[in-house]
């Protein structure tokens, strides 16, 4: 029988719906939440994402403000522009977007921002909290893999979890995350001798390497958790020579959901519940901010 799909658009409406409810209740009692942006050059897909942001921002009552630095900001002036936001009381969340012209380290740049203002749980700091087992503000991709996971029932507890990618923002602290849950967790990159066994014995995986069709049916046992953090787009032509772009995942879908019990789709999978994570993120800042939350307590 095929997969059952998880609907990453259904689980990220019922989210924001939660975030405006809070957001307008924190309104209610004269506290804003103000999200700023920070955009450095003139990147073509990072102002459309900025575009989108603001929208997403306003469909549940967040105040948002994109600043726009010039593609020749040096270092100092882009740390001076954090710093300046760290000590504004007015703004309860920073967002810094990428890719930041040569010249800037981007994760420099992310050690810049207040670890209780960092709605993308980007700050090396926040990601060491994550290794304590007392985390502040996760990366929000991270976050939207468990919660997606746990919109299946499956447990996470004792399961076998196998994480293909290990990239900063997204594999290590999911691993950590998940580790955290008691789940037992493989960690494959590119030096592992042998992912698709890896796959083959786990009870979920979840695949963020960026490599379309990586993942396929035989590296699945059946009956498993299929999430697929990829988003890469491919060139494709119709029957009559037109070209266009397809977006697809890390999973070869047409023959993993003949195996696995569960999968998301791309889009409309992690895409959606990573937004509905950085709008909670946004709002977990807020109340942070306005003391109505410990670092260290939970949610």
């Amino acid at each position: 029988m095929p997969a059952k799909i998880i609907d990453g658009k259904a689980l990220s409406s019922a989210i924001r719906e939660y975030v405006a409810a809070a957001v307008a209740a924190l309104k209610k009692d004269g506290m804003s939440v103000r999200l700023v942006a920070l955009l450095v050059g003139d990147n073509a897909a990072a102002k459309v994402y900025a575009e989108n942001q603001k929208k997403t921002c306003a469909q549940v009552g967040i105040e948002y403000e994109l600043r726009v630095l010039p593609a020749h900001t040096t270092t100092f002036e882009l740390h001076t522009a954090i710093y300046e936001l760290n000590r504004d009381r007015g703004v309860t969340g920073i967002f810094l977007h990428a890719p930041l012209p040569g010249g800037l380290d981007l994760q420099d740049a992310q050690y810049q921002i207040d670890i209780l203002k960092d709605v993308e749980g980007v700050n090396p700091a926040n990601i060491g909290h994550v290794v304590y087992g007392h985390t502040i503000i996760a990366p929000s991709t991270a976050q939207a893999v468990i919660e997606l996971i746990d919109s299946t029932g499956v447990k996470l507890e004792g399961a076998d979890v196998t994480v293909v990618g290990a990239s900063r923002i997204v594999g290590r602290p999911l691993s950590l995350l998940l580790t955290e849950r008691n789940a037992t967790v493989t960690l494959c990159h590119i030096h592992t001798k042998d992912t698709p066994a890896a796959c083959r014995k786990a009870d979920i995986v979840v695949v963020a390497a960026g490599k379309p069709g990586l993942l396929r049916g035989e590296h699945v046992k059946p009956g498993a958790v299929v999430i697929d953090v990829g988003i890469n787009r491919l060139k494709v032509t119709d029957a009559f020579g037109r070209e266009s772009e397809k977006t697809v995942g890390d999973v070869d879908f047409e023959g993993v959901s003949q195996v696995a019990g569960w999968i998301t789709p791309v889009p409309g999978g992690v895409g959606p519940m990573t937004v509905a994570m950085t709008l909670r993120n946004t709002l977990r800042a807020a109340r942070l901010v306005y003391g109505l939350e410990r670092p260290l307590s939970g949610r």
